[in-house]
């Protein structure tokens, strides 16, 4: 790992990357052992709607670490558990000596429109993203309030992954979006909790090539001609924000979510009062909606206000 474009922002740390044998996660653990980073690499190794499960993608990407010089360890557990949340921190302070950084990653689709969403579909998809990202938080969070508490410094970041889905919503993957909206919702009130701590919290929404938005996004993440400049696409683009976003250079940056596309970064400023009409009394239900709809008349769409873009 000699590249000289590399800073070393991460030397030292211990980091932690969810879901990452393929894709987003697997760059981002990638870009952080590249800059000095040790890695806990976990993947569950479930296919794209989650079943089965496979030691082989968290170690593959493990040794691809190690085979470049970096230092890694392969973790296999569903961080959807309380169990395997734990063992994840577990692992990162028994192999070495610390965490740092937390990046939560791991998700699978099952799309469907909402008149044929399975029970069944909603809650698996909502309990690998929702509770993927509640339970590693929360265990991580606990090792770092007694480490604050221990007089040791803690300069602790953590990296959700939300979507613009998300933020937007996107037909066809009803239990997906509510799910990365819990997400956003969750790193707002993270960041304000566990500040006092020494931990900063941020979300990204990533538009990426990944084998969820290959197939649902085809066309829009196709990866370019042979020969082309840039590949916009690239799940590597996204990772350096998240590298830095996980570094102590980070700090006095908490409760934000950027998207990252290919060379451009966003910050997302999220709800915030548009127009507004206040009677001083109560409205009747016909003034009301006349009210609302000449505000509604009045102010800007979602896709206005973000922009409509595809996302993980």
């Amino acid at each position: 790992m000699t590249d000289t474009t590399r800073t070393g922002i991460c030397a030292g740390r211990v980091v932690v990357v969810t879901g990452a044998g393929r894709g987003l996660g697997r760059a981002h653990a990638l870009a952080f052992a590249a800059e000095g980073a040790k890695v806990v690499v976990n993947d569950l190794g479930a296919g794209l709607d989650g079943a089965g499960a496979s030691a082989g993608p968290a170690r593959d990407v493990a040794e691809e670490i190690v085979a470049a010089g970096g230092v890694a360890v392969a973790h296999g557990a569903d961080v959807a558990t309380a169990e395997g949340a734990a063992s994840l921190v577990t692992t990162a302070v028994e192999t070495f000596g610390r965490l740092d950084t937390l990046v939560n990653n791991a998700g699978f689709l099952r799309d469907r429109m909402l008149v044929n969403l399975e029970e069944d579909d909603w809650d698996a998809v909502v309990r690998v993203h929702l509770k993927g990202h509640f339970l590693p938080l929360q265990y991580a969070a606990r090792y770092w309030r007694a480490e604050a508490k221990a007089d040791r410094e803690v300069a602790a970041r953590v990296v959700n992954t939300s979507s613009g889905a998300g933020l937007l919503g996107s037909v066809g993957q009803g239990n997906y979006a509510a799910a990365k909206a819990g997400i956003v919702g969750l790193t707002l009130v993270a960041a304000e909790e566990m500040g006092r701590h020494g931990v900063l919290v941020n979300a990204i929404a990533p538009a990426a090539r990944t084998r969820m938005t290959e197939r649902t996004f085809a066309a829009t993440m196709a990866a370019p001609d042979e020969g082309d400049a840039f590949d916009a696409m690239a799940p590597e683009n996204v990772s350096p924000l998240v590298v830095w976003l996980g570094s102590a250079a980070s700090a006095g940056v908490t409760g934000r979510v950027f998207e990252a596309e290919g060379g451009r970064i966003t910050v997302m400023e999220g709800w915030r009062p548009g127009p507004s009409a206040d009677k001083g009394a109560r409205w009747t239900p016909s003034e009301a909606g006349e009210a609302a709809s000449k505000l509604v008349a009045e102010s800007a769409t979602p896709g206005e206000v973000y922009g409509a873009r595809g996302g993980v």
